[in-house]
Parts: C-alpha cells; structure tokens; sequence
C-alpha cells in the first residue's frame, strides 16, 4: 500500500510566528490596557485582513511583549497595508507615546524584535 505525501502548494508559506518587545511608560499602563481591552474593531480587521492571526500582548511590570502568527505570502506587503491604514496610523498616534522603545531593538523598529530560540506543538 502506498501513502500518500502532502505536497505543499508552491504558493502557500508555512505560519511564521513573530515576538516582540517594548516598555510601556509606567504613568500609561492602565490607559494601555483600557485601549486594549477594547480595540477599535477597524484595527482588527486590518490585522485580520493582513494574514496576522493568535496575536497577543502580555504585560510584565513596565514591559510589553507581543506575539502574532503571520499566514501570508507577502509579509513586507501586509505589513506596508497595517501601516499605510489611516485608521491604524490613529491608533499609533495614540499608543506610541505611551510606549518607550528598548534602546536595543534593530534599526527601523519600535517594537524590538525578538529571535525565537525554543518552540514545541
């Protein structure tokens, strides 16, 4: 009996997940998880509509760390439609200043990103 091999389709990418860091100003802590726990539903839907999926954010004293899983094909692309989302560029301009990016995350970053060292199903 012979079985079968999946064969992924040339086009389809395998989920590629994505952690990140920044602080949190202490002074905005409880403004930041009032906006969180309601986030404007335009915001979700860019997120949705951009391949970003299970994605989270977990507090820890002053700092904040996020984790989405892409399922796209064009991860550059999605990420320029959240950016270029006028709806989305509010939303920056409200927790940006309420955020204090580490002094050593990556050129062009505001959120650090992270390198995955361990992950297990």
């Amino acid at each position: 009996m012979e079985v079968a091999k999946y064969v992924a389709h040339p086009r389809v990418k395998e989920m590629k997940r994505y952690g990140s860091v920044i602080k949190v100003r202490a002074e905005a802590i409880q403004s930041y998880k009032a906006y969180h726990a309601e986030v404007w539903p335009e915001i979700l839907a860019t997120l949705r509509q951009s391949n970003i999926r299970n994605y989270s954010i977990y507090l820890k004293d002053d700092l904040l760390f996020g984790y989405y899983e892409y399922h796209g094909t064009d991860y550059k692309a999605d990420m320029a439609k959240i950016a270029n989302d006028p709806k989305t560029q509010e939303w920056w301009a409200i927790m940006e200043p309420m955020q204090q990016p580490l002094d050593t995350r990556g050129e062009g970053e505001w959120w650090a990103v992270m390198e995955e060292v361990f992950h297990v199903d």
